[in-house]
């Protein structure tokens, strides 16, 4: 069948329907309406004359057709996209978009410091910035990059450094430690109201603790949990309960006195943050102006 320009552009949304499996989130990906991108792809299928996807009202996948019509061109829109941002290079002014995952830590510290100038530096780059705790295949959600901690990036992604390593502490305020007392060692916990943390892949963190070669994880008691850091450490201000959290979200509370730290012979050191990106594709050249510019800031050392 002969080529028509308007090919192009549909075989480019059948591509993001196929990556996101969802027709609204593939349209906000590329700016058009769920049903404007139904009918783009219903037009690309009457033109091939066969069905490149299977829709219900829960589910959207790839037919076989689909699957082969994929595979074939993946690779070449991909290889264009690179090219496209290569000459970009070449502009006195880059241009691009990226859209990055993050944990709401890492967004508060990390990367609120460095958006102004990226902003002021870069104006004619779209960043999108999602804020999120949920563990998910950034990727497969039409993301550019991912940030996480160290040593809790996957092993299939090419990841970068952004911060220095981080020190885990336990926090409370001035009043509850008047009223409970400060625990002498972690098995202490036990007996302590502590706000606990529902993490990434929905289950409750186990508070970590090194000593020499000692090391520990417990399951702490409370009859608070939370999934956002800033709500948790809300509460321990307000003498809710011992909270775990990495220093660099409380240092201001620190400096002040409003938070003290108990077990500080217990606390151990993490990996930073990083933010990793597939292996299988080209930096775009957004990506690594984003990269560069955390780096040359470095708000939480580096």
């Amino acid at each position: 069948m002969q080529f028509r320009r308007s090919d192009f552009a549909d075989l480019s949304y059948f591509l993001e329907i196929a990556r996101h499996r969802n027709f609204r989130r593939a349209g906000l990906e590329l700016g058009l309406s769920a049903s404007a991108l139904s009918h783009a792809l219903r037009g690309l299928e009457e033109r091939l004359g066969v069905r490149l996807f299977n829709r219900t009202s829960r589910s959207v996948t790839l037919t076989a057709a689909g699957e082969a019509l994929h595979a074939a061109i993946q690779e070449p829109f991909a290889q264009i996209g690179q090219s496209l941002d290569i000459v970009n290079r070449f502009r006195d002014a880059p241009m691009g978009r990226v859209r990055l995952n993050v944990p709401n830590d890492a967004a508060d510290h990390l990367v609120a410091p460095v958006l102004p100038t990226f902003v002021e530096r870069y104006p004619d780059v779209e960043l999108e910035v999602s804020v999120s705790n949920r563990l998910i295949d950034v990727i497969e959600a039409g993301y550019d990059a991912g940030i996480r901690y160290g040593g809790t990036v996957p092993e299939d992604m090419i990841a970068q450094r952004l911060s220095a390593d981080i020190r885990w502490i336990v926090i409370a305020s001035a009043a509850y430690l008047k009223r409970f007392g400060a625990p002498q060692h972690p098995d202490d916990l036990v007996a302590h109201r502590c706000i606990r943390i529902r993490i990434g892949d929905e289950s409750l963190y186990r508070w970590e603790f090194e000593r020499s070669e000692e090391h520990l994880a417990i399951a702490v008691p409370g009859s608070l949990t939370v999934d956002d850091g800033r709500l948790g450490v809300a509460a321990a201000l307000e003498g809710a309960g011992l909270m775990y959290v990495a220093d660099t979200m409380v240092r201001e509370h620190l400096a002040s006195g409003r938070l003290k730290t108990v077990l500080d012979d217990w606390a151990p050191i993490g990996g930073g943050y990083h933010i990793y990106y597939s292996s299988r594709r080209q930096v775009p050249a957004a990506l690594r102006l984003f990269i560069d510019l955390v780096r040359e800031m470095a708000p939480l050392g580096l």
